[in-house]
């Protein structure tokens, strides 16, 4: 799973390679404006809830939502949950977004022909004092048929990730990295990217740092180009991954710039991450009109989709 943002990281060379140090000229500005950016996750409307438990049944917690008043939702917790879990999940910054998605314009309440009527809290990880990793199961009816749709969520919340284009000679390379991902059981090759590490939406920032982490380079905010802001926003200016299990939305965005050989060549193989936390990451650096068939990485391949249509369509700043 992705690496939690906002850890102390230890590079094998030096430290981090400022781009100035490559020479590298900025030839972006901001097409969007920083608050544009960061406006999209505030603070989700209150709700009434009510906490229980008795010596013979588990924890449970009642909540009262805004679109099915008079319909109150039973969260309990599943068998070996301890009651601080409990708590936390229903805390929760992904319990309380997940909420709040439900009912919104697009959400699955909002129209009012499905009910959620119980939540079963099954598991959550926790990343220090936070929890990184949430897995629930929602019982959500259809109305109109009386069964229930499929329901179950593992949570864990934003992200994003960064498609790096380096020229250099004439040849645009994208900056990757490779590294163990235990879930796939396979060495990956993709984008460098992050979980948000805060309820601040800091989409911009998250992608600025997790570059300099995993690649080794520090990159601007202002040279920063969002690729998720040129989606329609019925979408939100989301992109989901893989939205029949898990909850995670991408932001995507885009680096451009110009640099020397060298610079393409001290990248490739670069060794970085967090050794005594299990990051065993390597930089590498790939021809970008070969990227698409080489990565297996979602990420990458929405990237490269959206970038092209957006430069098709004279939406880039030059």
């Amino acid at each position: 799973m992705w690496t939690e943002i906002g850890k102390s990281m230890t590079h094998l060379l030096r430290s981090p390679m400022p781009l100035s140090a490559f020479a590298l000229p900025m030839r972006l500005v901001v097409s969007f404006p920083l608050a544009q950016l960061l406006h999209r996750h505030t603070t989700p409307k209150p709700f009434c809830s009510r906490m229980s438990a008795t010596p013979s049944t588990s924890l449970t917690h009642s909540i009262s939502l805004p679109t099915q008043l008079g319909q109150p939702v039973q969260v309990l917790a599943a068998p070996g949950l301890s009651d601080s879990e409990f708590r936390a999940a229903i805390e929760s910054s992904l319990f309380r977004q997940w909420l709040k998605n439900l009912e919104c314009e697009n959400g699955i309440l909002a129209n009012g022909y499905m009910t959620l009527t119980q939540v079963l809290i099954q598991g959550v990880d926790m990343f220090g004092k936070r929890i990184g990793f949430l897995k629930f199961k929602a019982d959500i009816i259809d109305k109109g048929t009386g069964n229930k749709v499929p329901g179950i969520v593992f949570a864990r919340g934003p992200a994003v990730t960064v498609l790096i284009l380096l020229e250099s000679e004439g040849t645009t390379y994208a900056v990757l990295t490779e590294q163990v991902r235990v879930p796939t059981g396979r060495v990956v090759l993709e984008l460098p990217a992050g979980m948000l590490d805060d309820d601040k939406g800091d989409f911009v920032g998250t992608a600025v740092r997790e570059v300099e982490e995993e690649i080794g380079i520090r990159l601007k905010l202002e040279d920063m180009v969002d690729l998720t802001a040129f989606l329609d926003p019925s979408t939100g200016f989301k992109v989901f991954p893989s939205p029949g299990g898990c909850d995670e939305e991408l932001g995507l965005f885009l680096y451009r710039g110009c640099v020397d050989k060298n610079i393409i060549t001290q990248l490739e193989g670069k060794e970085t991450g967090c050794v005594k936390h299990g990051e065993l990451i390597k930089v590498r650096v790939v021809p970008y009109e070969k990227l698409w068939h080489t990565t297996p990485d979602a990420k990458a391949l929405m990237a490269i989709a959206i970038y092209e249509m957006a430069k098709k369509e004279g939406l880039l700043p030059q």
